[in-house]
Formats: C-alpha cells, structure tokens, sequence
C-alpha cells in the first residue's frame, strides 16, 4: 500500500470537495480559502500523476462551513488533475452554509462528482435541502454550468417540497382594524340668564 504525504492528501480532497460546493448554488465563497482538516482510517493513494486516491473508513473533510462524511472517498485523476470523486457510505453527506446564511444538505448512498462534465449525480435514497426547498429520489443529477436538476428516471418517484419566497404571503392577511367609534360632542354649558 503506498502512502501519500497528509498535505497532498487533504489538496487532493479538497479539491474534490470543494468542487462538490456549487451543489450549493450560493455555497459560501469564503470556504475556498479556509484550510481543510481531513481525516480517514486508512489511505491508499498513487504518487503517479493519473493514479487513484482512496480514503476509507469514517471519511470526514472541513473546510470552513463545508463538512463532508462518507465510509469512502476514491478520486481519480486524469494528467495531475482530479477529474471525478466518488463518495459512497450509508449514507455519504455534505453540508454547507450559503452566502446568504443558509443551510444546504445533501445525502445519498453514492455521490458522483465529474469534473470535465461538470455534473453532480446523488444515487440511492438521494435527498437535497437548500434553505427549505427539498427534493427526494433514488437519482438527482445536478449540472454545475446551466443550474439545471434532474430527478427520478429510475423507477422511483420524486418527491419535492418547495417554499414560498415570501413565507407571509400564504398566510391569511390581518383583519382590517374596526374604526374608532365617534367621540360624542362635548355637552355645551347652558346660557345663564333669561335670555
């Protein structure tokens, strides 16, 4: 088994993870410049520029709000650089904060990343979580360039769950305040005298 120095590693995964990011449509920008904290059980990893890079056992990868589990990592390269990394576990999850605050989840029991296509393929009880809006299938597919999610396919059905943009908007308006009963006059003193 041939072992590859802990800062090649953690380069290796988090370029593979932070790839995972744009998911997140919003993922928090900043997390690309935090360092990344990695660790496995065990590691079998290729010095060669195209050999494979395996981490198994209790796989976990933080990378500022970014945080990664999965039972196995294996990347694969093409010329030095990763070309696709594939998460499996039950189940493999990624978690991140968006810009804008939010949360954004994903699991499933393999995750797909390929990076020359640019596509994300969650397989096997697949669930996403962006900031409320949820979808659920056995296959979503995610195409980082176009934005564009696909689900279902596989004999299964799709499940999704999506929020209104304004959370007030679906709730019945206020009553209109009753207006103010008029104040009666004030009584005017009587005229002294006989007037």
């Amino acid at each position: 088994m041939k072992r590859k120095p802990a800062k090649t590693l953690a380069l290796c995964l988090a370029v593979a993870a932070v790839s995972l990011a744009p998911l997140a449509a919003g993922a928090r920008s900043s997390d690309r410049n935090q360092p990344m904290n990695v660790d496995a059980d065990a590691s079998n990893c290729s010095t060669a520029d195209d050999g494979p890079c395996v981490l198994t056992g209790n796989v976990k990868a933080v990378q500022g709000t970014l945080v990664i589990n999965a039972a196995k990592a294996d990347i694969r390269r093409a010329g030095g650089d990763i070309s696709t990394v594939q998460l499996t576990g039950n189940q493999a999850t990624i978690k991140q904060e968006l810009d804008d605050g939010s949360p954004f989840n994903g699991r499933a029991n393999k995750i797909d990343y390929d990076m020359p296509k640019d596509t994300v393929v969650l397989t096997g009880n697949a669930f996403v979580d962006k900031a409320g809006d949820t979808i659920k299938s056995e296959r979503i597919v995610y195409n980082m360039k176009s934005g564009q999610v696909e689900s279902g396919g596989t004999g299964g059905r799709v499940s999704m769950q999506l929020q209104p943009k304004n959370k007030d908007a679906g709730a019945a308006p206020a009553p209109a305040p009753k207006p103010a009963a008029p104040k009666p006059a004030p009584a005017k003193p009587a005229k002294k005298g006989g007037g």
